[in-house]
């Protein structure tokens, strides 16, 4: 018996119906390496296991989740790591083109896409269910009141999907809000063309006080600098990917160095 722990954020997943439409969510490319975080009862890894992958990597930081599925499945025994996924270095498993899938633990969803981030040149796909809230907010175009840090980074190097809202009674214990899958694929962008720090930093700033205008938000940073942009005079949430990274050259090419 697996209890659920309240300190890993765990709520299993009990309906097939909705674990089978996520895992069919994932892009059946071939030569497939699937990575799971938290397959936790195995209810997504149960359907997993009968896709035509290459290679499947479940990572499980829970003990008693990690023996209760190797008894169930004693042949993930051979790839399953009893780990945390945030500790973990992807490169380690000597893979590209990396699918993610998994019923994140809302604590540490937002932590888990900053490793995607981190390793966007490994991590080609990510299918996950995280709470309704934050999935609505990272697909959020430009604009939107939802639309923010987060939302920026992921959108600047994936193409983001919500795909579909699951409720609380699908889960036991069942979470108090809802929750929703969401998918994100690689887009072609390599590099930013600026200074990626720099952007990252800008991107940040403005929006920890989004309720005022770039020129105010970015005040240390333009300080001094003979800077004439229309983009100064918007709200960090109305600016695309492109614009923030016009704002990053305009910063970068007028400070001195």
């Amino acid at each position: 018996m697996v209890r659920p722990k309240k300190h890993l954020g765990q709520h299993f997943l009990t309906d097939p119906a909705i674990a089978e439409r996520i895992v069919s969510s994932m892009s059946k490319r071939e030569d497939r390496v699937v990575v799971e975080i938290g397959p936790g009862k195995g209810i997504l890894t149960n359907f997993l296991l009968q896709e035509n992958i290459r290679r499947f990597v479940p990572i499980e930081i829970d003990h008693e989740s990690y023996e209760y599925l190797i008894r169930e499945w004693p042949s993930l025994e051979k790839e399953m790591l009893l780990q945390d996924f945030l500790k973990l270095d992807l490169s380690s498993l000597n893979e590209k083109n990396i699918q993610i899938i998994g019923n994140f633990p809302y604590n540490i969803s937002s932590q888990i896409f900053f490793k995607v981030l981190n390793n966007k040149e490994m991590v080609s796909e990510v299918v996950c269910m995280i709470q309704k809230e934050v999935a609505e907010r990272l697909v959020s175009p430009p604009g939107s009141k939802q639309y923010g840090i987060l939302s920026v980074f992921l959108q600047a190097f994936y193409t983001l999907e919500y795909m579909f809202t699951v409720k609380p009674g699908s889960f036991f214990p069942p979470p108090k809000v809802k929750s929703g899958v969401i998918r994100l694929i690689r887009n072609e962008t390599t590099s930013l063309n600026c200074d990626e720090k720099l952007f990252f930093t800008l991107v940040k700033t403005s929006f920890n006080q989004r309720r005022k205008t770039i020129r105010n938000s970015l005040k240390t940073f333009l300080l001094n600098l003979q800077i004439e942009s229309e983009l100064l005079s918007l709200r960090p949430e109305q600016l695309s990917v492109s614009e923030f990274v016009e704002l990053t050259n305009l910063v970068d090419n007028n400070r001195i160095k």
